[in-house]
This record gives structure tokens, C-alpha cells and sequence, in this order.
């Protein structure tokens, strides 16, 4: 007899296989998870993080290629100096600050996307005034289903410290 867990899997792998065999099918229910709410979001603290910002997961956002999440970048601070194998884009919602992704340094403000390419090393930071919020956008999802991921921290250092070289 199959367990719970084990029938709920297959009822979904079921679920799955009608969509496959009739993709002209149009009906939507509560499992698409249409809207994700602002209350579902699962914050991570700063020790989880490893830095002073927050992250905020949206695990019931359905997509299977792309990850959504917010960040909140305490006013005078940053992120850790880090790189991923998968490309982001950060929509900054509030709050200003300057970014470091590889060798250069771009300022934002509300309203702008921040492109991070893949594999390059990069950090986020918050200017005085303001906590910062934005949402992040990455095509981890279907990097982490190949299990071909991969993200790598240095801590909380700027791009010159670790390197050597002042961004421009």
C-alpha cells in the first residue's frame, strides 16, 4: 500500500502526463498557484544568509526554469562577494545603492534591473538613506534540475579586497 507522500507524488506525476498528452487543455486550479502572496514568502535571516541582507524564498512559484526572490539590503550595508553558475537580474522595488560585478561598478535606483552574468564575482550595496528591496530573478531552476548549479561565497569583502583591483 502506498503511502501518503507516495500518493500524493503520483497523483501529481499523473497530473503532469494528462498535461503532456493534451497541452490544448486550458483549465487552471489552486495547484498552478496562480498568485503567491506577499505573507507566503519564507524569510532567511542574516545568519542563514551569511550577510546582513535577507532573502526572501517564494517556493510555491511555479515555474520550473526561472527562481524568484526577494532581498532586503540593510541601509550601509552588503551582500556577500559571490558568483553562481545561473544568471540574475535584480528589480530594484525601493531604496538606492551601487552593485560591483567583476571589474565594474553600476549605481541603481528604484525601478532599475541589475544584470549579473554568469560566473562573475559580484556584491550588492545598500546607500546610507535607506533599507533596499528588491526582487531577484534567476534561471537557477532548471540549472539545479540538470544538477549543474553551483554558487560560491567569499564572505562579506568588496571585489578589491579579495582581488586586488579597483572596479571602475
Amino acid at each position: 500500500m502506498a503511502t501518503e507522500g507516495e500518493s500524493a507524488a503520483l497523483a501529481t506525476n499523473q497530473a503532469k502526463m494528462n498535461r503532456i498528452t493534451n497541452r490544448d487543455d486550458q483549465t487552471t486550479g489552486p495547484e498552478h498557484n496562480l498568485v503567491v502572496h506577499s505573507s507566503e514568502v519564507e524569510w532567511l535571516s542574516a545568519e542563514r544568509t551569511g550577510n546582513p541582507s535577507r532573502i526572501g524564498l517564494l517556493p510555491r512559484v511555479p515555474t520550473l526554469t526561472s527562481k524568484f526572490m526577494r532581498q532586503l539590503i540593510p541601509a550601509t550595508t552588503a551582500t556577500d562577494l559571490q558568483r553562481h553558475v545561473h544568471e540574475s537580474i535584480h528589480y530594484v522595488i525601493s531604496g538606492t545603492g551601487y552593485s560591483e560585478i567583476g571589474t565594474s561598478v553600476v549605481e541603481w535606483a528604484p525601478g532599475d534591473f541589475v544584470y549579473t552574468p554568469p560566473w562573475i564575482w559580484h556584491r550588492h550595496y545598500a546607500h546610507d538613506e535607506v533599507d533596499v528591496e528588491m526582487l531577484i530573478i534567476e534561471n537557477s531552476r532548471i540549472l539545479d534540475a540538470m544538477d549543474a548549479n553551483q554558487r560560491e561565497s567569499l564572505g562579506n569583502v568588496s571585489f578589491r579586497e579579495h582581488f586586488g583591483v579597483e572596479p571602475r
